[in-house]
């Protein structure tokens, strides 16, 4: 486990080693599992770099970095969406602070899983968080606010956006490591180059540019001639485990998302859900997939065509399931939104 020592290390050392970060924000806590999953590659990286901050394992306060002088730190890894003031007054000073920055994950390149916020609005999840919530005692209705005064002292909390953003759509980010989460030998392999100064062009995402279907192990399972006239879940049905699962009539992203993966999903017989974001040919992945589906289907009539868009359960949540901010669509226009501000 890096130590202190390791974070205050002084610039200038002829001897001293170059400065790695770790920054969350909106997230699960997936991709800190993925830098422990290094295992014993972790040691390799404690003894090529200090890491400077890693809010899950070392106790840097704000004022800390404040003090950091301008591109002290090399890189900065920074996972999750940014949601609250909080975290943009962070990785604003990260950007200033480190040389690099990498959205690191689903959620700091895409918008993720919290990003399916952005289908509703701030004051619905507050009115369903707070006030509506079965296992909620809160008969006076109370929200939380950003300033609150409790025995004499004054306390704050952040101020929470209407709109849940992509770590690019907040500060400048120099490479992309997708995945929920990333998988751990593709972030080696990115601290690794990075070190030896072996990057591909700023904006990169530093993962294979092929569709995730063109390098499944089912792809030869797929006919030319697909067809598909109904959905099927695999909450209520089991998929063959060698057989493409469009064929069978899962959907599956895999025609719309970047390979790099390992497969991860597939190999548990489960199909693709996109985390890795659209390959480089497409703007969007929810776009893509519709595109990729629109050539496959057998409906003749206006009704057959509406059965078989019934038969996908909520194709929101399934075509941007991760990247819903970081789509052309950015978020859902329901009533009484556009009298929200930001």
């Amino acid at each position: 486990m890096p130590n202190k020592k390791h974070a205050t290390s002084k610039p200038g050392n002829k001897t001293a080693k170059p400065k790695v970060a770790f920054y969350w924000c909106a997230s699960c806590g997936g991709c800190e599992e993925t830098v422990v999953d290094l295992a014993e590659d972790i040691l390799k990286v404690v003894d090529a770099v200090d890491i400077a901050l890693w809010p899950v394992a070392l106790d840097i306060k704000l004022k800390d970095v404040q003090a950091w002088k301008p591109g002290e730190v090399a890189v900065v890894f920074i996972n999750g969406a940014v949601r609250l003031s909080e975290q943009e007054e962070w990785v604003r000073l990260l950007r200033e602070k480190c040389s690099i920055v990498v959205a690191f994950g689903a959620c700091a390149h895409l918008g993720g899983i919290p990003g399916l916020a952005n289908a509703t609005t701030r004051d619905a999840i507050m009115t369903n968080k707070y006030l509506r919530a079965p296992t909620l005692d809160n008969v006076e209705g109370i929200l939380p606010q950003e300033t609150a005064e409790i025995n004499g002292y004054t306390l704050t909390l952040p101020y929470f956006w209407k709109d849940v953003k992509t770590l690019d759509q907040v500060i400048d980010v120099d490479y992309y490591l997708p995945g929920c989460p990333p998988p751990f030998d593709m972030v080696a392999s990115a601290v690794a180059a990075i070190l030896e100064n072996k990057l591909p062009p700023k904006g990169s995402v530093l993962a294979p540019e092929k569709a995730l279907c063109e390098t499944c192990p089912r792809h030869d399972s797929k006919p030319e001639d697909l067809i598909i006239s109904q959905f099927k879940r695999v909450a209520t049905s089991t998929p063959d485990a060698e057989t493409c699962f469009l064929a069978e009539g899962y959907l599956c992203m895999g025609p719309a998302t970047r390979g790099g993966c390992g497969e991860r999903c597939i190999n548990g017989n489960m199909p693709c859900r996109g985390c890795f974001g659209p390959p480089p040919d497409a703007m969007d992945a929810g776009l893509k997939m519709l595109s990729a589906l629109a050539s496959h289907g057998d409906a003749h009539t206006e009704q057959a065509a509406q059965n078989t868009a019934d038969s996908l359960v909520d194709p929101l949540g399934t075509y941007y399931r991760f990247s819903l901010p970081a789509s052309l669509l950015r978020r859902c226009l329901v009533k009484d939104q556009l009298q929200e501000t930001e």
